[in-house]
């Protein structure tokens, strides 16, 4: 085979007979195919596409909500929820909690920004986000918060599994900002937040699994100044400059403008439709399993009996020689086994054997007693004599030890005082010497008076 008939474009790498699967290391986002974004994990359980969708924006509203709380940077959260959207177009809702998705999302997202978030922090979060309505009381730290936790661990390295450890994202963040430079409107602070709002708004949408991170960017920037009715290049179109079609645009539009649209529905009551179609799915797979054990069970057996003479068996003459084979070959097999067996058993005999006339010829040893709870049967008493004497040795030579530490102390403490007594005394004649030259200065100023008043005098 050749070197290049080695690579299936698309596909992997077939080497010899073995079929590797292909990687490709990218900085862009990762885009779905039609036909996986068509149908979902989801719809094909039994759950309906409204519910779906309403489950995705509240599991990114809960992403963006938890993120506000744990004072994560808005691209930490930006990757929580894409991360998220992703997951869900690989598995489906029905089997896997949405909650503690979202939980896993955040605690991902954390690390991948280095922004790092510890598991009870997460979890205190979302806890105080599903109690906040009706008044939330602290977590408490049983079995169920330890469960909780598991959960949430096991939920990230299936999240790491299913992507494939491709958790890169690129953001149009910074390139909204880059684009509206080139059109010369970073001044318009109203066109720059609302582009910002509606790439935001847009994180609770699937488009960043549908389109590149330029071509919201660039879908912000046209619903915005739309909205704000600043005028923009036409001739030619401003976004061509930039890559994407204008058909793009209107999509990514059209999908951002539904987000408004759309009814609040509470999470409980998605994730009640979701345990339905739950009990839905289980009970219809429960019910296929029987069925098929019942028809395997009831199938007639076509083989006829054995009372039948030969000539009313419906097989062939290579069928019966190969019945007749592997007859043959059974037979030689346990053959085989049983000879292996003999003749293990057949040595294991004659080791024993060895064993016990080893133990008839050799003296008994005796064993020596190592029991601490019975130092009488085991130490003698000169020795117990000696050691009793050793040990009052050792603590007569710890006292003196003791008794020298002390004393040394002792001379430390009287030197310490000796030593302050000098310093009081320095301190005392210093301010002797203070006092005699402040007399002395007096005694000058009022000698040198008298001069100036006789002097005046005269």
């Amino acid at each position: 085979m050749a070197a290049g008939d080695l690579r299936l474009p698309g596909e992997g790498m077939l080497i010899g007979d073995k079929y590797y699967s292909g990687v490709m290391l990218s900085l862009e986002n990762c885009i779905l195919p039609a036909e996986q974004l068509c149908r979902t994990p989801s719809t094909e359980h039994g759950l309906s596409s409204e519910t779906e969708e309403q489950l995705r924006i509240r599991g990114c509203e809960m992403i963006q909500a938890a993120g506000i709380l744990l004072r994560l940077p808005q691209v930490a959260m930006a990757t929580g929820q894409i991360l998220f959207q992703r997951f869900y177009y690989c598995k489906s809702f029905v089997r896997h909690c949405a909650e503690t998705v979202a939980m896993a999302c955040v605690h991902l997202a954390s690390k991948i920004e280095e922004e790092p978030r510890r598991v009870r922090d997460v979890l205190n979060v979302f806890h105080f986000l599903k109690g906040s309505r009706g008044g939330c009381s602290p977590m408490p730290l049983d079995g169920s918060y330890i469960s909780m936790k598991s959960q949430v661990i096991k939920a990230e390295r299936r999240l790491l599994k299913e992507l494939g450890f491709c958790v890169h994202v690129k953001h149009p963040h910074k390139i909204i900002v880059m684009y509206l430079q080139v059109l010369e409107c970073e001044k318009n602070s109203e066109l720059v937040q609302m582009a910002w709002n509606y790439m935001n708004d847009s994180l609770r949408t699937d488009v960043f699994l549908r389109f590149s991170a330029e071509t919201v960017a660039c879908a912000c920037i046209y619903l915005s100044a739309r909205f704000l009715q600043i005028p923009l290049p036409v001739e030619p179109p401003w976004f061509l400059l930039f890559g994407p079609t204008e058909e793009d645009l209107r999509d990514v539009c059209t999908r951002i403008l539904h987000l408004y649209t759309l009814p609040s529905v509470p999470l409980s009551t998605l994730l009640k439709q979701v345990e339905e179609t739950r009990r839905a799915l289980d009970a219809l797979g429960s019910k296929g399993k029987p069925s098929m054990l019942i028809s395997a069970a009831a199938t007639p057996n076509v083989e006829p009996p054995s009372s039948f003479s030969p000539a009313s068996k419906a097989v062939s003459p290579m069928d019966g020689g190969a019945t007749q084979d592997t007859s043959l070959c059974n037979v030689l097999l346990k053959n085989a086994c049983r000879k292996l067996l003999n003749g293990n058993e057949e040595k294991r005999i004659s080791r024993s054997e060895e064993r016990r006339e080893h133990k008839s010829i050799s003296p008994p040893k005796r064993r020596r007693s190592r029991s601490v709870t019975s130092p009488r049967h085991s130490v003698s008493p000169v020795r117990q004599k000696k050691d009793s004497h050793r040990e009052r040795e050792r603590q007569r030579e710890r006292d003196r030890d003791r008794e020298k530490d002390k004393s040394r102390e002792r001379n430390r403490d009287r030197e310490r005082e000796k030593e302050r007594e000098r310093d009081r005394e320095r301190e005392r004649q210093r301010d002797k010497e203070k006092d005699y030259r402040r007399e002395r200065d007096r005694g000058e100023r009022s000698g040198s008076r008298k001069e100036v008043s006789s002097s005046h005098r005269r």
